[in-house]
């Protein structure tokens, strides 16, 4: 029997993905011989072998994951639920399997390369200081703000890249979903200010990068064979 945890992860897998250029979602292709997603479950698992994990993917494909699971000996054991239209949408029903007396994660599938280090940092954080806990990492190009014709530099000292996992009290953050979609919802962190959540920022890690291209396919599958 799984020993039980307080510890449980939202894994937002639910999109189609399609801008590499493949004919599958990004979050299934082979990074060095392993599915992407299958990676970024796996940092998890090494974090908590009993943690609850939660895979919202979109209904086409849970006979690809259920094949590719059989095909690469897949046997951590996960959740899935189906996920919706936008981000958002899946964020919700993804929070909806997950227990309200647990510390939550909600993660990019296509971050693999999150360490179980950030990963306890932000756990714990959040478990400590009952808050919402996200990663961000400092901006190290210039930046202008651009106004029709006009444009104009500005400080990237005062600007943060924000990451995930994002983590909060289970019972926070699925209270601060319970509201309609907004366009200033950018991430769950904006989600739950709107609701009164204290967010608190935490020191992220360079190496946590967001695959998204077909140029970070290859970046991300050759960092993985230098290992």
């Amino acid at each position: 029997m799984k020993t039980k945890s307080n510890h449980a992860v939202v894994i937002v897998a639910g999109g189609k993905g399609l801008r590499v250029g493949a004919d599958i979602p990004k979050q299934f292709l082979p990074l060095a011989k392993r599915p992407m997603l299958m990676r970024t479950i796996d940092k998890f698992y090494d974090f908590d072998s009993a943690i609850h994990i939660v895979v919202v993917l979109h209904p086409d494909y849970f006979i690809l994951w259920d094949e590719l699971c059989k095909k690469y000996s897949f046997n951590v054991e996960c959740e899935l639920v189906v996920g919706g239209a936008t981000r958002f949408d899946s964020v919700k029903r993804g929070l909806t399997a997950v227990s309200s007396d647990s510390i939550v994660g909600i993660h990019d599938a296509a971050r693999p390369f999150i360490t179980k280090k950030l990963i306890k940092q932000c756990y714990d954080k959040a478990m400590r200081e009952q808050c919402g806990v996200i990663p961000v990492v400092d901006e190290k190009n210039s930046l202008r703000e651009v106004n029709g014709e006009t444009h104009q530099s500005l400080d990237r000292s005062r600007v943060k890249i924000v990451q995930t996992p994002q983590v909060f009290p289970a019972h926070l953050i699925k209270k601060a979903y319970e509201v309609e979609f907004n366009s200033a919802f950018t991430d769950d962190a904006t989600v739950a200010e709107s609701n009164n959540v204290t967010v608190k920022l935490i020191e992220g890690e360079d190496m946590n990068i967001k695959v998204t291209t077909i140029g970070d396919v290859k970046y991300a599958t050759y960092l993985l064979s230098c290992d």
